[in-house]
Formats: C-alpha cells, sequence, structure tokens
C-alpha cells in the first residue's frame, strides 16, 4: 500500500521551502520596523469561536471547516483563519489591559475544505498582521501600507490596491433592506447560492463570482451611498491618509471580504496575472468581532497572506530568490585518522559560523569531489596523513580553480577572510 499526501495538501521540500523561509525572513524585518510582534496560536480552537467569529453563515462555517469532536465529546476546528484565534489570545490574556494599541503579526497554516486547485488548498498557509485598541484610520492605512511595503520587498510589481467602506452594523443595517429589495427583484436571474443568501446574509451575494450574477451585482445599490456620518469620516479620512502616502487606489463597492466580523474598511490588493485568482492579500476593520467572542469592545484591523498565492504572484513576475545553500568549505578526507581530525575541524568551523560540509558514505577522493560539486560547495579542503603531519593544506576556490595553502591550525580564520 502507498500512502500518498492527502488532497488539497502539499510536501515543501528543499530548495523550495528556500523560498519559504526567504518570504518568512523578508516578512519579520518589515513588521519589525512598524514595531509588531509575534504571536503564535493553537492550530485548532473550540468550534463555537469561529462560528461566533467568523459568522455561521459564511460559506467558512457552512461548508469548509474542519470539525471533529475529540475524545472529551467536546467540538474542536482546526483553524480555518488566525484573526478570530489572535483575538481569542488577546482578550483570554487580558492584554486590552496595557497600554494600547497592540501589534502583532502571525505565520502557519490553515485549513478548509475546498476544492484544490491553483494556488487554493485544503491545508494552505498564512502570514497576518492584527492591531488592537485603536479606531484611528491612519492605522488602517498603516496596515495596508507595511503590507504594500512587503510585498515591494519581496519584488512584486503592478499591484493594484482596491477599497471599500462596508459600514458600521447600523448604517449597513439600512443598507442592507435597500440591497435585499433590490435583490429580490432580481431574484430569477441569481444562482441558487444567491437566492438563499438573499434571507441570510445579503452582502454575500456581492462577492459571489457566478457570472449569471455578475450583471445583478453590477448594478446593485452601492453601500458607501448609505453611510453615516461616523463612518463616512472614518472613510474620507482612510483616503485621504492613502493620498498623502502617495498609495493609488480604487473604490470597490463590491467588495465585502468572505467573513462577516468586518466594519469600515476593507481593502484587497490583487494582481491581474494570476486570472480569477488574482486577490493577493486582503483584509480590513473588524470592531465588533471582541464583542462576538468575548464581551469587550475593542477595535481592530490586520490582514493575511495566503503564502501559496504570494509564490505564484513572485514566480509569474520572474522575481529572483537570493537564495544559496552553499557550503563554505566541504572537507574531503583521505583515512580514518585524516576523517577524525576533520570531523573535529567541522565542528570548530560551524561553531565559527561557517557552513561546512563533509562525506559520510566513505567516498573515494573522486567520489567526494563530486559531492562537493554537487553541493555547489564555494571551497574545498583535502586533509590525509601528509596534511596532518605537515600541518598545511591545500584550499581550492571552486569557482576559480585557485588554490591556496594554508596552516591547519590557521584554517577557520583563513576560511573567515575568504567567505
Amino acid at each position: 500500500m502507498n500512502i500518498k499526501a492527502p488532497r488539497g495538501t502539499n510536501d515543501i521540500l528543499p530548495p523550495f521551502s528556500l523560498k519559504w523561509q526567504y518570504i518568512e525572513k523578508t516578512a519579520r524585518e518589515i513588521f519589525d520596523l512598524y514595531n509588531y510582534q509575534e504571536i503564535r496560536i493553537p492550530i485548532f480552537e473550540y468550534t463555537e469561536l469561529f462560528q461566533r467569529g467568523i459568522g455561521e453563515l459564511t460559506d467558512i462555517v457552512e461548508k469548509e471547516m474542519y470539525t471533529f469532536e475529540d475524545k472529551s465529546g467536546r467540538s474542536i476546528t482546526l483553524r480555518p483563519e488566525g484573526t478570530a484565534s489572535v483575538l481569542r489570545s488577546f482578550l483570554e490574556n487580558k492584554i486590552y489591559g496595557k497600554a494600547q494599541p497592540t501589534k502583532y503579526y502571525y505565520m502557519g497554516p490553515m485549513f478548509r475544505y475546498e476544492r484544490p486547485q491553483s494556488g487554493r488548498y485544503r491545508q494552505f498557509n498564512q502570514i497576518g498582521v492584527e492591531v488592537f485598541g485603536t479606531d484611528d484610520p491612519s492605522v488602517d492605512v498603516e496596515v495596508i501600507s507595511m503590507g504594500m511595503h512587503l510585498m515591494k520587498a519581496l519584488g512584486l510589481e503592478e499591484l493594484e490596491l482596491y477599497i471599500n467602506s462596508i459600514a458600521c452594523p447600523e448604517c449597513r443595517q439600512q443598507y442592507e433592506k435597500i440591497l435585499k429589495d433590490y435583490l429580490n427583484e432580481n431574484r430569477e436571474e441569481l444562482c441558487d447560492d444567491c437566492k438563499r443568501r438573499i434571507d441570510t446574509n445579503p452582502l454575500r451575494v456581492l462577492d459571489c463570482k457566478n457570472k449569471s450574477c455578475q450583471g445583478i451585482i453590477h448594478n446593485a445599490p452601492v453601500i458607501t451611498d448609505y453611510l453615516c456620518d461616523n463612518c463616512q469620516k472614518h472613510f474620507d479620512k482612510v483616503k485621504k491618509y492613502l493620498d498623502l502616502l502617495e498609495i493609488d487606489y480604487t473604490i470597490d463597492p463590491t467588495l465585502v471580504r468572505g467573513l462577516d466580523y468586518y466594519t469600515n474598511t476593507a481593502f484587497e490588493i490583487k494582481y491581474s496575472g494570476l486570472g480569477a485568482q488574482d486577490t493577493i492579500f486582503g483584509g480590513g476593520r473588524y470592531n465588533g468581532l471582541a464583542e462576538e467572542i468575548g464581551n469587550k469592545s475593542v477595535a481592530g484591523i490586520g490582514f493575511a497572506i495566503g503564502l501559496e498565492r504570494l509564490l505564484m504572484t513572485m514566480e509569474e513576475q520572474g522575481v529572483e530568490f537570493p537564495l544559496d545553500s552553499s557550503p563554505d568549505l566541504y572537507i574531503t578526507t583521505i583515512g580514518e585518522k585524516a576523517r577524525e581530525e576533520s570531523f573535529v575541524m567541522l565542528d570548530n568551523l560551524r561553531k565559527a559560523g561557517l557552513k561546512a560540509a563533509i562525506d559520510y558514505n566513505n567516498r573515494s577522493v573522486k567520489g567526494q569531489m563530486k559531492a562537493a560539486d554537487r553541493l555547489n560547495a564555494n571551497y574545498t579542503v583535502i586533509i590525509g596523513d601528509n596534511e596532518l603531519e605537515q600541518g598545511f593544506a591545500t584550499i581550492r576556490n571552486m569557482k576559480s580553480g585557485e588554490e591556496k595553502e594554508i596552516e591547519l591550525a590557521d584554517l577557520i580564520e583563513e576560511m573567515q577572510k575568504l567567505i
């Protein structure tokens, strides 16, 4: 029996995993510039967290969550997204009692039972950020700007920012009534899912990708025409700060995101070269979420980046990854005594911060040199009885072919000079 990885999952193998490490490293560096700190959240949570946080009428909760009972009969769900878990941690650990705002970032796998396709998997990986404790519109723009800063640092170009305001619960309620009336007037032209959503969650209709619904959605009432004074002021400020930072944007009145917890600002960054799955990352403000899951009034905003989609975009744009897993030095040995002495040298080289390698399979000298070449080692040195007795060896630059004789006692110092 050949056991394979479950459908919708992938092994991330070297050297491809080096690309992931590069993205994660770059993200950590950018987030640090903005004073965001890492939080690590559980892979699974009680199901109620996501039902209350994401919304029971969303596709994620209705169709896509991996939910099961543990041995005590409690309902457990593999996390389908990160925001609810991060906010649960913020509330549970009473971080709201400290000076605000709190800025977090996280990285890791999420799980949704979706139809696997290009850039979309059942186990997928996200990098996300969350800010709690401030409703200031400048923070909305800081979050957007930071995400675009990261994209630029990774070498991406031709990205487009789309924004919308999906209002507060009060003015959204008025808009939903008007939207519902409009959708009911055009009910027969909508897909079955949208017909069902008219009564349960009409904003979700605006997120439908079914071509038969696009004409109806295009002519639907626009939510930004129904904003209350506070929501309008907030949205105007967001646009003003974007203008101050000279960030181009397009207002998309159908942009509502796929989760129920959003309020006010919603945004997506897209790359048209990806086709239908063109959103690289997105997010928004969710000022009511803390009350839903923890009975606390805490403002919040964040975004999430899908790493698989991000990597597709980087490859589509021909971004070169500065990857180098080559050893600094490959030690080739002749004889058991030389191998023992070289094993000690190997350990000392590594402790000095040098990437060093050696043969473990008793290959011939020729075989060892081939192995050094396969590993793309920068330098090699051959150590045998003669070299040990004389205390000297010859280091070869594997790129240029140049050779240099050194004292074995000075191997670390000489390598540090060369590297």
